[in-house]
């Protein structure tokens, strides 16, 4: 019997018994050969339960040793024309670096640099260029396209590609970085800056990786759902090993693991060098990430070494090599390929005579020469092919290379390599030899551009894969095939009409009964995506669990414990909902999956994520601006929001100021309803807007647990509500007159307001529901910019001018977020009038509403105390009728600020 490779090196020094050690691996071997991997896994199983059952203890590891997952021995043939490609890459790998150097050689006036990234592709440019080349499918009648998160500073390298396929122009390349002419590329992945080119931003690090696990549980969703056929496809991640100390982007591999998301591939470019020097400089980051992974049930693809180790590692019969591999550590593996051949030598193989010995015969530049798996189109297009064949779990491919491969012995696998922008003549040079360029030594200066004629082989041969492959990526698809149609308004009519005399009902319920309509709807409901994070009962949600079901990929596989009653926790194979646990990045990695699904899928979802609104943009503001990037489409509900209105909760759930974040993102459109019917009409027109108009915006509203009588609708109100202000109620004939404005579930204390105003102290007050500042303003500094551009023609008037300028009085607004949220329209208030406003400025604190409205000073008594100063700073009341209110309503004016307190 031959013993396995590298069988001998398991033999301790200390072995007992060599004999009986050789017997069991030579046992083992003959399994192997004979019976396959899947026999000998199954006997060590055995093995290790009998041991543990017997109570010896044998600790779990989930590494192996620091070798290729797949042996050479197994490696399919690489089908493609290696030259072709291997002089393909070269040419995308000099454009890259052209265009980042290129940018970088002006001096503009203010003398500031643009930046770019060179040694990011570098190493990932041989993954890429077989991924293009041999599996990434582009979106086909027949089928729909795998998507790919390409890793984000790596942008360079796929203009570059795109280049040589006529997707871009020079003058495109030549405004790498400058984009303001509307003719640049953007410095990264932006789908909102090159809405037919990029799919997916990934250079937040760790969003990426994260949405694209839920990108990925999306797509078994739709085709468990009959929605699309998504059997065929794949979702591709390329991230940075740096990358992976982002919580987010290992925070949700055990779902993927979970929920056996096999069209799931992570490719992690293992090139040890995050942004300032060494990942693991003391460790080594491939065995880390292989633990992570193997732990939580991925299947994992080690790449580590090329090709030319396969000879030396097949000689390695004593493990010795193995064993060096395995204790030197990545920032001597850096070192190494920062220096030389001969520092290789000295330094790795003369860790012991016997490999030094073994690369005797091997000159400076052979030992230079031996190659990292990331960099061996061999190696690469065998670990992808396994990849994309596995069965059951998420794949996940951890490929050693090196940072700034290639570029120039200045750059390559130096510590500021990731900051590299310009490179000098003679470093151009070395990188044209390297890759054997066709410039000239006289045109080198200018770094020009490469690209072969139409009709010469690679470029034949680069089309071709593509034609193979359905088309070119990455593409982003800017609107849907699909034509869906809103609901009318009138479909909302329960919602619309006032309540039962003694009946009440919150924000919260209301929109329960909306989402339930656009259930019923043909078009729309069975697009419609429920989303939620373990609160389903707190927004009175947990009817749709019977109702629609709760997607699980396995169904139910036990009986809930509340099977007997109406609204039981029901699972199922083709669930609507999507209950992602107390999990909020996650529940918005799903609604952004879906809120793309019209580009992505040509599938037009219409998802709403219900969640505490204090989790909201707070707790994940970067995947919001994310979603911006990506032109998402859907409805964000921000519940029991206020931080007046979620009483009893304290401080980390009492949200103040989530409109405020929602307002820094340009498409997302936001409202603080206060009633049911405004926030019909707003889902109404939002629906039309997003999904029959396929216009690119995004709903955030804010709806509250408290309950109270509504109004019902006024025909002729629907346009004050979407536009953000209408007058719920005229005031009385009152010589002296307010103006009242609040919103939210401090509209309400407005209106008590109104009434004191009128029974205490003789003045009439108009109360004005704002359903949102936000948009008032949006709208307000876009008739400003157009007054400042066009000085002769026709001014434009903002909205909340016309609205108040025929009214009399000084204005008073309150709410229950910070004083900067209404503060928003203070500009566009008619001239010379008093603008008072109140607001929650401060941290939140537990307690009943009505002392927490009277602790923040947005109650009707300072309502009421705002309007008659701002009447008395107006002469039309006496001062002394402040300090009367004062002492009136018991409050207490050296009472502390609650901005501080």
């Amino acid at each position: 019997m031959v013993m396995a490779p590298q069988a001998a090196a398991l033999q301790a020094a200390n072995d007992e018994d060599s004999l009986e050690t050789q017997e069991w691996l030579d046992a083992l071997a003959a399994v192997l050969d004979r019976e396959g991997p899947d026999r000998a896994h199954y006997l060590l199983e055995r093995l290790t339960d009998l041991a543990r059952r017997s109570g010896a203890h044998i600790p779990f590891s989930p590494n192996t040793a620091y070798l290729n997952t797949i042996p050479a021995a197994l490696e399919p043939a690489h089908p493609g024309n290696q030259e072709l490609e291997s002089r393909i890459r070269h040419y995308i790998r000099w454009n890259a670096m052209a265009m980042v150097v290129k940018a970088n050689k002006h001096n503009p006036p203010d003398g500031g640099d643009l930046g770019g990234h060179i040694a990011s592709f570098a190493s990932l440019a041989t993954m890429i260029g077989c991924g293009q080349n041999h599996f990434w499918h582009a979106d086909t009648p027949e089928r729909g396209g795998d998507l790919v998160y390409f890793q984000g500073h790596s942008s360079p390298g796929v203009y570059g590609r795109a280049y040589l396929e006529g997707r871009l122009t020079e003058d495109q390349l030549n405004n790498f970085r400058q984009e303001v002419g509307g003719k640049g590329l953007s410095s990264y992945p932006h789908p909102k800056l090159m809405p037919e080119f990029w799919q997916f931003p990934t250079v937040s690090m760790g969003l990426g990786p994260l949405m694209a696990i839920y990108q990925a549980r999306f797509l078994k969703y739709l085709h468990a759902r009959g929605i699309a056929d998504t059997s065929q496809r794949k979702v591709w991640v390329f991230c940075g090993d740096g990358e992976m100390d982002e919580p987010e982007s290992l925070g949700a591999i055990s779902l993927a693991s979970r929920e056996k998301l096999d069209n799931l591939i992570f490719v992690i470019n293992c090139n040890l060098q995050r942004l300032d020097g060494p990942v693991r400089g003391n460790g080594k980051i491939i065995q880390e990430l292989e633990g992570d992974f193997r732990g939580s049930g991925w299947n994992v693809i080690k790449m580590i070494w090329g090709g030319y180790w396969d000879p030396l590692l097949a000689s390695d019969k004593e493990g010795i090599l193995r064993k060096i591999m395995d204790d030197t550590v990545d920032g001597e593996y850096q070192a190494y390929k920062a220096n030389d051949g001969k520092f290789v030598r000295e330094h790795f193989f003369g860790k012991h005579p016997k490999l030094l010995e073994m690369v005797s015969r091997m000159s400076d530049d052979d030992v230079w020469r031996l190659n990292r798996g990331g960099h061996d189109p061999h190696k690469v297009y065998a670990a992808f092919s396994a990849a994309t064949k596995h069965k059951g779990q998420p794949t996940v491919i951890l490929a050693k290379t090196i940072k700034g491969y290639g570029v120039g012995h200045l750059v390559q696998a130096k510590n500021p390599s990731h900051q590299q922008k310009k490179l000098d003549t003679e470093t151009i040079r070395e990188f044209r030899d390297r890759y054997n360029i066709p410039i000239p030594d006289s045109k080198l200066e200018e770094v020009p551009y490469y690209k072969p004629a139409e009709d010469a082989p690679e470029m034949l041969y680069l089309h071709e894969r593509r034609k193979a492959l359905g088309g070119y990526l990455p593409k982003r698809r800017v609107k849907s095939d699909e034509k869906l149609t809103a609901p009318a308004l009138e479909v909302f009519r329960p919602v619309l009409e006032p309540t039962a005399e003694g009946r009440e009902i919150s924000t919260t319920q209301a929109f329960v009964r909306v989402l339930n309509q656009v259930l019923r709807d043909k078009d729309i409901g069975p697009r419609v995506v429920p989303i939620l994070a373990d609160e389903s009962r707190t927004f009175g949600m947990e009817g749709l669990f019977r109702q629609i079901g709760i997607y699980a990929p396995e169904g139910q596989k036990y009986i809930p414990v509340d099977k007997d009653q109406v609204m039981y926790y029901r699972e199922a194979a083709d669930g609507q909902l999507l209950q992602e646990g107390i999990n909020e990045a996650g529940a918005f990695s799903s609604w952004i999956a879906a809120a793309t699904s019209y580009s992505t899928n040509n599938r037009i979802m219409v998802p709403f994520y219900i969640y505490y609104s204090m989790f909201g943009f707070q707790r994940v503001g970067d995947l919001a601006w994310a979603a911006g990037d990506m032109q998402a489409r859907g409805f964000l509900l921000g519940g029991t929001a206020g931080r007046t209105t979620l009483n009893g909760e304290g401080l980390q759930h009492e949200d103040g100021h989530s409109h405020i974040f929602s307002a820094t993102i340009p498409n997302c459109v936001s409202y603080d309803p206060t009633f049911a019917h405004e926030l019909a009409v707003i889902i109404q027109h939002g629906l039309k807007r997003m999904v029959e108009d396929q216009e690119n915006v995004f709903y955030y509203l804010t709806v509250m647990n408290e309950n109270y009588p509504q109004p019902g609708l006024t025909k002729g109100d629907e346009e004050g509500i979407i536009r953000g202000m209408y007058r719920l109620k005229k005031g009385g004939k009152n010589k002296v007159r307010a103006q009242l404005l609040g919103s939210g579930t401090i509209l309400r204390e407005v209106m008590a307001a109104a009434e004191l105003l009128e029974a205490d102290w003789n003045i009439s007050a108009d109360i004005w529901s704002v359903t949102s500042f936000t948009e008032l303003r949006r709208e307000g500094l876009d008739c400003e910019r157009h007054n400042m551009l066009h000085p002769t023609g026709k001014a434009h008037v903002p909205y909340v001018t016309s609205a108040l300028d025929k009214t009399d009085g000084p204005i008073i607004a309150s709410t229950d977020y910070m004083k900067m949220f209404a503060d928003q329209i203070r500009p566009f208030v008619p001239n010379g009038r008093h603008y008072r406003v109140l607001g929650t400025d401060g941290f939140g604190r537990s307690d009943f509403r009505y002392r927490l409205r009277e602790h923040f000073e947005v109650n009707r008594h300072f309502v009421v105390l705002a309007t008659l100063r701002a009447l008395a700073d107006e002469g039309k009341v006496p001062v002394a009728q402040v300090a009367a209110a004062i002492k009136k309503y018991g409050i207490d004016p050296n009472k502390a600020n609650p901005q501080y307190a």
